[in-house]
């Protein structure tokens, strides 16, 4: 699980910077890099991040499962859903609060 990978795809996504996200999220530049670098945040901070990225930390928690998260007997499922849950992630990402993502439709 990388938390910090997460936080950074969805930074990029919003087109921030780190140092625009640390000031929107009220924690400093140096936590924010330590956190992409795989310092795990704490509950607040995460929280911090999670608002002022607009995505609920349930959301960052999903977009950073990596497939040594998943039991063996559950790779291909992980392979073939991971893609498109983390394209939906990041769709959310993009909208306005209030605006549905649409799901893939090749599913």
């Amino acid at each position: 699980m990388d938390i910090g990978k997460a936080i950074k795809e969805l930074r990029k996504q919003k087109q921030l910077s780190q140092d625009e996200l640390a000031q929107q999220a009220s924690i400093t530049l140096a936590a924010l890099s330590h956190i992409e670098r795989g310092k795990r945040p704490g509950e607040e901070t995460l929280e911090k991040l999670s608002a002022a990225l607009g995505v609920s930390v349930s959301l960052i928690y999903m977009l950073s499962i990596d497939e040594a998260d998943v039991p063996p007997e559950n790779a291909d499922v992980y392979q073939k859903l991971f893609p498109h849950i983390q394209q939906l992630i990041l769709g959310l990402a993009k909208k306005p609060p209030g605006e549905a993502a649409e799901w893939p439709s090749d599913l």
